[in-house]
């Protein structure tokens, strides 16, 4: 993870945050508020109806020109170049043996002139490292032939970013956007008109996308009227029991729903493969760095493997805990939790591929005492009629 930074930024919703009560923490270097109510009442409001939650530290880096999307093929490790308008992609970044520098979305759109251009999505954590291994790998202006040339531009700070979650997340947003979000598709987005007078009908990006386990959309607007925007929404969740959701409760969702996060199930010494992630590697076409190496790995044997644990008990296991098979230490804990909505223990980790199947009996060590557990599928909650 990035180095702490002298100052703590503050997202266009600060004011609003500490106005309304929440716990604020520093969060990779911003001012965020980790719960307003309770982190569990949160959850429960997104899991039954909804949860609005500020994610405008997230990076929003912006790359445009006709090499735009050689340059991003060249640098991700999943297809870029066949994407069409409106589609969005999980991908990562990746270092040169392999390893994972961030993971991210990917989403291709059209301007207001129909220029197009591509918006990356990074973790707040890894957005300056990630900036400078673009500039690292853009080619030089006086480099670059007709036809070749890449604008990036990061613009973090110039936007906000929203996150509407929860099972009445279109009910609340639809009437805010000139778009149609019941067809929208999964992992799709557009530019859309913002409806609301405070909005000034200014434009945004929605997209269909999120990381709660829920249905729901992100909303990516102007610093400026993001407060108002906000405030709108905040008014008309209420009669629909949607609440602002804090980062807390934003962890436990992503445990429930299986997603990794990056300092816990994913870093620099984690490759693709054994994180689960190979489907975001297309190791044939663009060379991109660390593709001879995860094509090495990808014929090799596994180390270790992400998977899901239930404590039998009521201790819960969070992260760096030692994971055991009799006396043989098989791996570790990354993250864990008591779940809001199974009502008992869970936690993410990896171990040695001979122990991962379901139902492998073993022994995690909680605070010097071994708790029993099993191994689980991921993830460990679905919500209705989603697909497998």
């Amino acid at each position: 993870m990035d180095a702490p930074q002298s100052r703590t930024c503050q997202t266009p919703l600060y004011g609003w945050h500490v106005a309304h009560g929440a716990k604020m923490i520093d969060f990779a270097g911003w001012s965020m508020p980790v719960q307003y109510t309770s982190i569990i009442q949160e959850h429960e409001a997104t899991r039954n109806s909804g949860g609005i939650a500020d994610i405008s530290h997230m990076g929003r880096l912006r790359f445009e020109g006709s090499g735009a999307a050689v340059f991003l093929a060249e640098l991700l490790t999943r297809r870029v170049a066949d994407m069409t308008l409106g589609q969005i992609r999980y991908s990562l970044v990746t270092n040169d043996s392999g390893g994972i520098l961030d993971d991210v979305l990917v989403g291709y759109y059209h301007n207001a002139q129909g220029q197009p251009y591509y918006l990356v999505v990074v973790n707040a954590c890894n957005r300056a490292k990630i900036v400078n291994w673009i500039r690292q790998h853009l080619p030089p202006e006086r480099a670059e032939a007709p036809g070749q040339e890449v604008l990036f531009t990061d613009v973090t700070r110039l936007w906000a970013m929203l996150a509407i979650q929860g099972p009445r997340a279109i009910d609340l947003l639809q009437p805010l956007i000139d778009a149609d979000l019941q067809s929208m598709k999964y992992y799709r987005g557009r530019q859309v008109r913002l409806l609301h007078p405070a909005a000034s009908r200014q434009g945004g990006i929605v997209s269909r996308t999120g990381y709660t386990g829920e249905d729901g959309f992100e909303l990516a607007l102007g610093a400026q009227i993001a407060p108002a925007v906000w405030e709108v929404l905040i008014e008309m969740g209420g009669p629909l029991g949607i609440v602002p959701a804090g980062l807390g409760c934003r962890d436990t969702l992503r445990l429930e729903a299986g997603m990794p996060l990056y300092g816990h199930e994913l870093c620099e010494k984690t490759h693709p493969f054994e994180a689960g992630l190979g489907f975001a590697c297309h190791l044939a076409g663009y060379d991109f760095p660390g593709r001879d190496a995860l094509r090495e790995i990808a014929g090799q044997p596994l180390r270790r493997v992400r998977v899901g644990f239930q404590i039998d008990r009521r201790r819960p296991a969070r992260e760096h805990c030692d994971v055991y098979h009799g006396d043989q230490k098989i791996g570790m804990t990354t993250s864990g939790t008591v779940s809001p909505t199974l009502k008992k223990p869970i936690a993410m980790g990896y171990v040695a591929p001979e122990f991962a199947a379901p139902g492998t009996e073993l022994w995690i060590d909680v605070r010097g005492r071994k708790e029993p557990a099993h191994i689980t599928d991921l993830p460990f909650y679905r919500r209705k009629n989603e697909k497998k």
